[in-house]
């Protein structure tokens, strides 16, 4: 029996790979490779290129591998261009989830593990967010996967599929082995943009929205570390695989972090300063979001490794550095 993990070599895909290879799993990636890097997963994995909404080869995979589980993490994430090309995003994400998801049903997989967000929560609630909290997505992006659980949950009544939905909140980070890490060129996540700035790769780093009712006006973030969101993957696998049956959790710390200090940390960490202008707030984006993430630490016996700042940007930092010269080397 093996887990399937989609976009395998992508940013948080890759990282899970490692997560599944070092507890003893047998690991399958499909991935297009529209984002990710093929060298970006772990040689002991299994390898396919190609799309999860292309059914014969997700069904071949699934034949050949006996898979047992799938790690979807497959999707298009930019918050502001989903506002942009919504139905690029409702293709990508939602249409070709149902898709993977038929395939799974059809193959007999028992488990199914959703990359969610916590963008399909609406905006002003109370926080910290648990997962009671009004559901109501402010974008295309955030409605794109919140119909991908609805999906979820009315196959696991009709079919022997049980599922995972994992809401994530802001992801950063890289392994502190530097196995892994955010490789993708423009990525447009906070601290791989500060890193690469502190780094000389970018000229400058915008601020969008300065005026915002937080501590110091800019956007408050709940970061969780790359290594304890794989982990909380594989628990809820565990889970799953104990009969523990569906759940929907959200993945963060319970605290948040501004733009301005998650600037002030890289370049605290990196010793170097680097420009910084403020500009005007984008579509989709909140003032502020957190998690509560009770239900997680309770249901899958979860306990960050990594809830600080500095170290989240440091593992990020150093993995930037080793990608500056990865890429001299090629």
């Amino acid at each position: 029996m093996a887990v399937l993990i989609t976009g395998g070599a992508g940013y948080i895909g890759s990282h899970m790979v490692w997560e599944l290879l070092d507890h003893g799993e047998d690991v399958v990636v499909v991935d297009n490779l529209a984002s990710g890097f093929e060298w970006a997963v772990a040689p002991e994995a299994a390898f396919y290129r190609g799309d999860v909404a292309d059914s014969a080869l997700v069904r071949r995979v699934i034949a050949a591998h006996g898979i047992e589980a799938v790690i979807h993490f497959a999707g298009s994430v930019v918050v502001p261009d989903s506002v942009v090309r919504p139905l690029a995003y409702y293709e990508n994400n939602t249409c070709k989830s149902r898709a993977l998801i038929e395939s799974a049903v059809d193959g007999g997989v028992r488990h199914f593990i959703f990359s969610s967000t916590a963008a399909v929560y609406a905006a002003g609630g109370v926080e910290p967010l648990d997962e009671n909290a009004l559901v109501a997505p402010q974008t295309p992006y955030g409605m794109s996967k919140l119909m991908v659980e609805q999906i979820l949950c009315d196959v696991a009544v009709a079919h022997p599929l049980d599922y995972a939905a994992l809401r994530y909140f802001n992801v950063a980070g890289a392994d502190p082995k530097g196995r892994a890490g955010q490789s993708t060129a423009g990525a447009t996540h906070l601290v791989k943009v500060v890193c690469e700035a502190a780094l000389g790769k970018r000229n400058q780093v915008d601020i969008f929205g300065t005026d915002y009712d937080t501590r110091d006006g800019t956007g408050v973030r709940d970061f969780i570390h790359v290594s304890d969101l794989v982990r909380l993957h594989r628990l809820a696998l565990q889970r799953l695989r104990a009969g523990g049956g569906s759940l929907i959790a959200n993945c963060g710390y319970g605290h948040g972090y501004s733009v301005r200090e998650v600037i002030e940390s890289a370049k605290k960490i990196s010793g170097r300063d680097f420009a910084v202008r403020e500009a005007a707030r984008r579509p989709g984006d909140l003032a502020s979001v957190i998690a509560d993430a009770a239900r997680a630490r309770k249901e899958l016996k979860w306990a960050p490794g990594f809830d600080d700042l500095d170290e989240i940007v440091e593992s990020a930092l150093a993995w930037e550095d080793d990608l500056s010269r990865k890429n001299s080397a090629a």
